[in-house]
């Protein structure tokens, strides 16, 4: 029985997406009845102080039926956000050319000297 059970948890088809310190495991995996569902796993890796490093993971089942209005809904999202952003990422760390060498810890401290006062009202 521990056998059909172990079976049935196997990745039928996987692809996997690394994105800096997070990867990205997309799965293809079977029920009991045979039938096939989709899980997507976000694995980010965190450094202790000691230097040693963990993995937090966060899973989504994704059965078919909800497969075309989940398909629509991301579809949407990804959509708005390129329309009202574009496609170019804003944050420094995700530049092409962005070399963390470069970046200047002091300069951008938060220490009185270099405090901006904003607003939030006017974002």
């Amino acid at each position: 029985m521990n056998q059909q059970f172990s079976s049935n948890k196997e990745e039928i088809y996987s692809k996997v997406m690394r994105a800096g310190r997070r990867t990205y495991f997309f799965d293809v995996r079977e029920t009991k009845a045979g039938d096939y569902y989709l899980t997507i796993t976000e694995s980010k890796k965190f450094t202790n102080d000691d230097g040693s490093f963990h993995y937090k993971k966060h899973k989504i089942y994704l059965y078919k039926e909800d497969f075309v209005e989940f398909k629509e809904h991301l579809v949407d999202m990804i959509d708005y956000v390129i329309d009202a952003k574009g496609d170019e990422v804003i944050s420094e760390r995700h530049q092409k050319d962005y070399n963390p060498e470069d970046y200047d810890e002091h300069e951008h401290s938060s220490s009185s000297s270099s405090f901006t006062d904003v607003n939030f009202d006017d974002i």
